[in-house]
């Protein structure tokens, strides 16, 4: 089977290195500045919203188990990934400036990769948690530690950051002399290696090894642990013990179809959406799981709700108690 060509003829025979990338963004849609205007709001209630889940978890002692340290390993990187997107966009638009360095341009290669990689592992623990909890509720307690995520979480980061570390790195063997216009939001592994005027092969496969861990196989691990939970929960009894169940598994299946499904109709379908349609749905799908993903958490989560409940009783009963000294000095 021949191999797919994946280069382009050489120019010369000068390895060449940009001083400046320049990210085209969208263009020629009319509404493109509304949409970096929502980017901006989008990121503010970003950060509200996860610092305000990380610091609940923080501080009520009743969270700090497993499920929530993968919970808030969840907001933290929802905010990471955020932050390493969206505030470049806004200095794009407001100071209309495009252009990158080449060594600020790998560096944002790597962290928006690496947290959006944390994002889709992250649903993968939550994953784990649930399948422990429903399929071996008698030996949750025993396997699922604190130490134990703790580790797995530590583990996780370290295997994402060799490699992407690696995919980052194949770029710098790569020749620029044609354009340095990146046809994306940000620099983009695809978008930015198919730029290179010599053998961009390895780069190719590096793509297909990054989706296939950091997208496809997490997909398949998720789906896997359902199709064991309802197989488990078939096998209990009564509705009421399976409704309860599945109960808590709501929130993590919403947060999965919002992180997972717009991404793999774009990786499927890459061939037959325009370039405007990829960056639109590849920012949102950045930007709107990060920001709906605590809410979802908070709203159908009962320890949540509970932990937020005792959180606003205490702060009344502190000021009812400042309020009654006041009157009584």
């Amino acid at each position: 089977m021949n191999r797919v060509t994946t280069t382009a003829p050489p120019v010369n025979n000068t390895f060449v290195r940009p001083q400046m990338f320049y990210i085209s963004g969208l263009h020629d849609i009319p509404f493109a500045n509304c949409f970096y205007i929502f980017m901006f709001i989008v990121y503010i209630f970003t950060v509200f919203s996860n610092v305000f889940v990380i610091l609940l978890i923080c501080f009520d002692p009743s969270l700090h188990n497993p499920k929530y340290i993968a919970v808030s390993h969840l907001a933290i990187s929802d905010l990471c990934t955020s932050t390493a997107v969206i505030p470049k966009l806004i200095e794009m638009f407001f100071f209309n400036f495009s252009f990158v360095t080449y060594e600020e341009c790998l560096a944002g290669m790597f962290f928006v990769h690496f947290f959006n990689s944390m994002q889709s592992i992250s649903l993968v623990i939550l994953a784990y948690d649930r399948f422990l909890a429903i399929c071996l509720p008698l030996r949750y307690h025993s396997i699922n530690t604190n130490d134990r995520m703790t580790l797995i979480i530590f583990s996780v980061w370290l295997f994402s950051a060799v490699t992407l570390s690696i995919m980052v790195l194949l770029i710098t063997r790569l020749s620029f002399c044609k354009s340095t216009v990146i046809n994306s939001y940000f620099c983009d592994h695809g978008p930015v290696f198919r730029l290179a005027c010599n053998d961009f092969y390895p780069n190719y496969v590096m793509a297909f090894v990054t989706i296939a861990l950091f997208l496809f196989a997490p997909l398949a691990f998720i789906l896997f642990t359902y199709v064991a939970i309802v197989l488990t929960l078939l096998k209990i009894a009564t509705m009421e013990e399976r409704r309860k169940a599945l109960k808590t598994c709501t929130s993590h299946i919403l947060l999965v179809t919002m992180a997972y499904f717009p991404l793999a109709v774009t990786y499927v379908a890459a061939q037959f959406v325009s370039s405007n349609a990829r960056i639109l749905n590849n920012s949102l799908s950045t930007a709107i799981p990060s920001m709906m993903n605590p809410i979802i958490y908070t709203l159908k989560t009962e320890e949540m709700m509970d932990s937020i409940k005792k959180l606003f009783k205490r702060s009344q009963d502190r000021h009812g108690n400042e309020g009654n000294i006041k009157f009584l000095s």
